[in-house]
This record gives C-alpha cells, sequence and structure tokens, in this order.
C-alpha cells in the first residue's frame, strides 16, 4: 500500500496518495454532506456538500501531519523517509531503517500521537471562539474528535500501529533484542487483529450490524500486516548470522600473473570457463583480474603483455571476511553497484565470491526456500533479486 501517485513533497520527503485515497474522500465527503444537509438545514446544500469535502480533507491533513511527526523524528535522527502515502486506512511513513537505540524508536513511534493529540488540544482550545452551530464550529469539533480517535486509536500496542512500535521498542529496551521486541509487538498485533474479525463476524451475524465490517477490514489490514513485520524480522536476523563463508563459492578461477594476454584469452576468455580471474605468482595471488580492460590495450600488444598488467592488488579491491554478515555483504554490493565481492582469509588469501545469486540461494536454504537452478543463473547474470525478496532494500533496513 505504500506506492501511489506522488503529488509533491514536504521538507523533501515524496508525498503520495494510493487510488484508494480518492475512495475514502469521496465516501466521507457523501456521509457528512449528508449528515449536515439534515443536521443543520440552515446551510443550504451546497455549503453541507462544501463542508463535508472540507473535513474530508482536512481528516487527510491531520493524517498527513501525524505521519509528518514521525517522519521529522526519523529525520533528525539522520534516517532517510522514503515517502508519505495517503491510502485507504490513513497514511504511512516508509522510514528507510531502524533506529539506532530503543529510546529513538520509542521517539520516532510516539511523534504520530503526540502531534494529534496537540492538533486535538487546539481545535478544542477554538471552539468558544465560534458560533456554536456555524460551519467553522462544527468542522473544527468534527476534526478535534478525529485526530483524538486517531491518536488513541494509533497507541493501541500492536503492529502495525505506533503503540504496537511503543511495545516493540519497550521489549527492545528490556531484552536487549530489537527482534524480540518486533516479535512481541506482532504478535499482539495479529492478536488485536484476529479480535477484530471475530468481532466483526459476530456483528454481522448475530446483532445484524453490517457496519462492523468495516472493523474487520481493518483487523485483516492488522493481521497482514503484522505478519510482514514478523517476516521481516526473522529475514534480518538470520542476516546478520549467516556469514559470507555461508554462501561463498569457488566461482573462479586463478591463472599465472605472467600468462600472456594472448594465451589467457585462448585458454580462458573464450571459453569462457568463468566471469571471475585472480592472478597469481609464487604461489601467492596477486589480485583481480581486471579482463574487461583488455579493450584499451592494442591487440599486436596482447602476446608482450603479461596478465599481471591488468591485475588490481587484493588490498585495492572490494572485499569482505569470511566472518562479515551477509546483511553488511549487501550493503556493500549495492553501496558500491558491484557485481560480485571477494571473500578474504584472515590471512588475507582469496577465499571465495559471493555474488547476488549465492545471497539468493544461501538466504533462501536457510529459511526453508528452494529456488529453482535456472533463477539462480539468472540472478547471477542479471545482478538482481526476485520481486518478492528485495534483499538490498532488507540489509538496508538494518542499522551497520
Amino acid at each position: 500500500m505504500q506506492s501511489g501517485l506522488r503529488i509533491g513533497s514536504i521538507f523533501g520527503i515524496p508525498l503520495q496518495i494510493h487510488a484508494s485515497w480518492l475512495v475514502v474522500v469521496g465516501l466521507i465527503t457523501l456521509s457528512n454532506g449528508l449528515e449536515w444537509q439534515t443536521s443543520y438545514p440552515q446551510w443550504g446544500q451546497p455549503l453541507a456538500w462544501g463542508i463535508g469535502l472540507a473535513s474530508a480533507l482536512l481528516l487527510f491533513g491531520s493524517v498527513l501531519l501525524h505521519e509528518l511527526g514521525h517522519s521529522l523524528v526519523a529525520l533528525w535522527q539522520g534516517i532517510k523517509v522514503n515517502s508519505i502515502t495517503l491510502f485507504l486506512f490513513g497514511g504511512m511513513a516508509s522510514i528507510e531503517k531502524e533506529s539506532k537505540t530503543p529510546g529513538q524508536a520509542f521517539q520516532v513511534a510516539i511523534a504520530g500521537p503526540a502531534v494529534s493529540i496537540l492538533l486535538a488540544l487546539l481545535l478544542f482550545g477554538l471552539l468558544p471562539l465560534l458560533p456554536p452551530t456555524g460551519p467553522l464550529a462544527v468542522l473544527a469539533a468534527d476534526l478535534a474528535r478525529i485526530n483524538l480517535v486517531l491518536a488513541l486509536f494509533n497507541l493501541i500496542p500492536g503492529l502495525p500501529l505506533d503503540g504496537g512500535q511503543v511495545l516493540k521498542a519497550a521489549v527492545w529496551k528490556i531484552t536487549g533484542d530489537r527482534f524480540q521486541g518486533i516479535r512481541w509487538a506482532a504478535r499482539a498485533g495479529a492478536f488485536l487483529g484476529w479480535t477484530a474479525v471475530l468481532l466483526a463476524f459476530a456483528g454481522v451475524f448475530l446483532l445484524n450490524a453490517p457496519g462492523l465490517l468495516w472493523i474487520g477490514l481493518l483487523g485483516w489490514f492488522g493481521i497482514q500486516n503484522a505478519r510482514r513485520y514478523d517476516q521481516m524480522a526473522t529475514l534480518q536476523e538470520r542476516l546478520l548470522q549467516l556469514k559470507a563463508s555461508d554462501a561463498m563459492t569457488r566461482g573462479f578461477r586463478v591463472v599465472d600473473a605472467d600468462l600472456s594476454l594472448e594465451e589467457f584469452t585462448e585458454t580462458y576468455l573464450i571459453p569462457a570457463k568463468s566471469p571471475v580471474y585472480f592472478a597469481a605468482a609464487d604461489g601467492r595471488y596477486c589480485g583481480l583480474v581486471e579482463a574487461d580492460a583488455m579493450q584499451d590495450i592494442e591487440r599486436s600488444e596482447w602476446p608482450r603483455q603479461p596478465v599481471r598488467s591488468l591485475t588490481k592488488p587484493l588490498p585495492e579491491i572490494a572485499s569482505v571476511t569470511e566472518g562479515e554478515s551477509l546483511a553488511r555483504v549487501i550493503q556493500r554490493l549495492d553501496a558500491e553497484a558491484l557485481g560480485f565481492i571477494t571473500v578474504l582469509t584472515p590471512a588475507g588469501a582469496v577465499a571465495g565470491v559471493v555474488d547476488r545469486g549465492d545471497l539468493v540461494r544461501t538466504i533462501g536454504l536457510s529459511l526453508g526456500l528452494r529456488f529453482a537452478p535456472e533463477e539462480i543463473a539468472r540472478i547471477k547474470a542479471e545482478g538482481d533479486y526476485p520481486p518478492g525478496l528485495q534483499l538490498g532494500a532488507i540489509a538496508q533496513a538494518i542499522e551497520p
């Protein structure tokens, strides 16, 4: 639900609206317009409908300010906010990564409800200054109640609500384990979601109250999001537990550093036995062979130029140690736009190489997911991740 049409930006944060937002604006306008025509006939139909539309737009304005509360605190902590999206159930701020400490996570979580409560207090304080039955007073009272409900609803202690984020921060503080916090908050969110769904069904079938279906829909949305949080926590935890040595392969060849470029081409490049080559001499690695650089050397020079001339020393190439986490490996691959990264032993020798196909295969096996060899080969060739497993974005959300 976080994708939509971009309509602008606020404080450098892209603002988007989902198609479902237009539906809700129309329904709120219709509901309020009809109600206020009956309750305040002195307004007349045009004004009643106009105030109905204004209330719908100001409602989402309040939601936007709520999400800005989260976003500005995240920005203050140095965390990038990818977007704010308004949609069917309100709004959602897409924050790139987790706060560094439970205290900072609590600050981000509580900022949204704090903004909503402040708006409610300001609007309630404005009411005595307005004519009691005038459009502005009715609109202010309606928005004040909505902001208060928005704050209290979001403080329910279960993910994906803000109260769930607060619960996550509390468990994280107590246990010292961020993933434990996410799991407890996700379980609470799933429990509350199922409770809402069951209450909605009971209300519809036992009390003949179809209006409760909306609560059931909210509950189902909460269940799905709580499940995603739990799955994300499991995946991120696994990315920290698995090491480069778990994913690396020997998918490279070692060639003599003194071999001529002509022999290198005929023996290795034309048969295309491996995409990665390391040069060695006297039993020691010299570095990575940058085969693409051969394009800058005259063909007539190939018999006289050694492979050593194309070699980049090991200390200068992109590398990780065997013990570094897969999260760090993924972050390096994406940050430096690499097709693969070299894994070095503690002694500085080449232990293996890791590319995106190796990562997907290793993580898939760890989670009980099997990818077809053809899919792994495609990932290796194209250098991207499967649509449902965007490891780059997932690893980016983990604080280094």
